[in-house]
């Protein structure tokens, strides 16, 4: 069984460009930068997020993207982030034309979210409890 060292979960994305994933992740979703540096297989550039670190990756060779789309292939299909301001992240993320793969809602009382695509076509979902 596994005892937690702390309380969050971190996650690696490899991405086909920096630059817009940066821009995406950091200068309009708001994640800290913390740092990066280059491992075995390219460079990690670290965000955080509360006490998640959210990593994007660059390869140090060009890779194909997998199949787009929450329920087209195996493996991870999204990241959420619990936030406070869902509604105001949506008008924003509206704002800079960025693509909603499901428009905010409310499936279930007290509970909103909305899911963009990322530069890549990632699916991110941001999630609001009330």
């Amino acid at each position: 069984m596994m005892i937690p060292a702390k309380p969050a979960l971190d996650i690696g994305v490899l991405v086909s460009d920096i630059k817009k994933s940066f821009e995406f992740y950091h200068d309009l979703l708001g994640l800290k930068f913390i740092g990066e540096r280059p491992v075995w297989y390219g460079v990690i550039h670290r965000l955080r997020f509360g006490e998640s670190d959210f990593k994007l990756v660059v390869p140090n060779e060009q890779l194909e993207k997998g199949r787009q789309g929450l329920e087209r292939q195996l493996g991870y299909r999204y990241v959420t982030f619990e936030v406070q301001n869902l509604s105001e992240i949506c008008n924003l993320l509206k704002e800079k034309g960025i693509s909603f793969y499901i428009e905010e809602r409310e499936p279930l009382p007290g509970v909103r979210f909305a899911m963009v695509e990322d530069p890549d076509g990632n699916i991110v979902e941001f999630l609001q409890r009330s």
